[in-house]
């Protein structure tokens, strides 16, 4: 089961986040999401559990906890939508449209 997991201290490393899940079952992956350019943390991961029963243990106790000094917001991590939501067809900037180099 993917979890999803917000509210996360800049300062939680992969291990940290780890351990807490460890104690509801085998965790089989964490990812903390980092920002591309300053590697900085983005504030939010996700941990993958062995089983829906492990996940769902996991997220009962340990959403509104505290972690890092954070209360944690933990829930069944959605699919991602196609697209991510936003229009991705670009526009504006230069060249946006209308005559160019005024022929």
């Amino acid at each position: 089961m993917n979890i999803y997991v917000g509210n996360l201290s800049y300062d939680t490393a992969e291990e940290d986040l780890r351990q807490a899940f460890e104690n509801f079952g085998q965790v089989s992956s964490v990812n903390i999401i980092t920002d591309k350019y300053s590697g900085r943390s983005r504030g939010f991961g996700f941990v993958e559990m062995g089983s829906k029963e492990e996940g769902e243990a996991a997220i009962a106790g340990l959403n509104g906890t505290e972690l890092g000094g954070r209360k944690l917001n933990v829930n069944e991590a959605r699919p991602r939508q196609e697209g991510g939501g936003r229009d991705r067809r670009g526009g504006g900037g230069y060249g946006g449209g209308g005559q160019r180099g005024g022929y």
